[in-house]
């Protein structure tokens, strides 16, 4: 590990710990529950963190595919235990749920073959967790305003996309936390094509109308920075991998076709997003849809996800900032 990952690790801590502070301060959390939560998302955080690192990945890649899933599945049900125990909130049924779920993730390839029907039920697998909002009934949170089910959603992402790339091992699609310059330039381009679109399909059909933000400028420009490195580093993250680094990618080849892969995996995206506050929601499925197509380009001509989740960063952070 070299002095830049060493330094890294902290500063990670020290966000979260801040980020934590100022939410508990919004939403009027008491600091005796807030500071019995946080040591379950640093380490939530920590785990999160060796996902988007090669190096460190590299090291777990080491270990027999077997040792890697008993692995995952320790490291799966470790932050709610952390959680739990501290908040007196501990249930065995969650905890073997929470097991259940991340063993059949972690396992998925170890025991079965790597087919293209293994791969679709595994995303699909992925996809219903999601879905069904299990984690809301897994993770018991003492305060109402304490979204103690985003341990297990960042859970899920880092359980499903190590499996993929540590245990089944994923390939050619950039997978990182930070991207390069050339990747900033091409996820910033497709934003720009992208806006005008998203904002003339978004007026059109009636889902959102422009604002300016109510905050001033400072606040404002923290507020979107925030976002978009949130944004960037978990949702981009987990979304652009399964649809554009492996969805994508499998669809074109299966059908031959980069076109049909980026149209057939953008239809999917918005599809998914049917289910976003109230179902269906048509409109934003459209959207996303649309978007999906955006990203898919990005990601195809450089290569690599983290292209496109510039673009996808870009484009949910100027919603929020000046639609949401």
């Amino acid at each position: 590990m070299n002095a830049s990952m060493i330094l890294a690790l902290p500063l990670v801590w020290v966000a979260c710990a801040i980020a934590g502070y100022l939410y508990s301060q919004q939403q009027h959390i008491p600091a005796a529950i807030a500071l019995a939560a946080l040591p379950a998302f640093l380490l939530e955080a920590t785990l999160f963190y060796v996902l988007g690192v090669e190096r460190l990945r590299a090291h777990v890649e080491r270990l027999p595919r077997a040792g890697i899933a008993v692995g995952l599945v320790l490291a799966a049900i470790a932050p709610y235990c952390a959680a739990s125990l501290a908040l007196g909130s501990f249930d065995w049924r969650a905890l073997g749920g929470i097991a259940a779920l991340a063993a059949a993730a972690s396992f998925w390839y170890v025991l079965l073959p790597e087919k293209p029907a293994t791969d679709v039920l595994f995303l699909v697998l992925l996809a219903l967790v999601y879905l069904v909002k299990l984690f809301h009934r897994l993770y018991v949170s003492p305060h109402p305003k304490l979204p103690l089910e985003t341990l297990g959603q960042l859970m899920w992402i880092r359980t499903g996309a190590l499996a993929l790339l540590s245990v089944r091992g994923v390939k050619g699609v950039g997978f990182g936390f930070w991207p390069a310059p050339r990747e900033w330039k091409i996820g910033a381009m497709y934003f720009a094509l992208l806006a005008p679109v998203a904002a003339a399909l978004g007026w059109w059909i009636g889902f959102a109308k422009p604002r300016m933000p109510a905050l001033g400028w400072e606040k404002a420009s923290l507020l979107a920075a925030a976002t978009f490195f949130g944004i960037l580093w978990v949702v981009a993250l987990g979304e652009e991998f399964f649809f554009r680094g492996l969805l994508q990618q499998w669809v074109t080849g299966w059908l031959s076709s980069e076109w049909a892969g980026l149209l057939v995996t953008s239809v999917l995206f918005g599809a998914v997003h049917l289910w976003f506050r109230q179902f269906p929601n048509w409109r934003f499925a459209a959207l996303a849809a649309v978007a999906g197509v955006f990203y898919g380009l990005s990601f195809r001509q450089a290569h690599s996800i983290r292209a496109s989740m510039v673009t996808h960063a870009l484009a949910v952070t100027a919603w929020r900032m000046f639609f949401g």
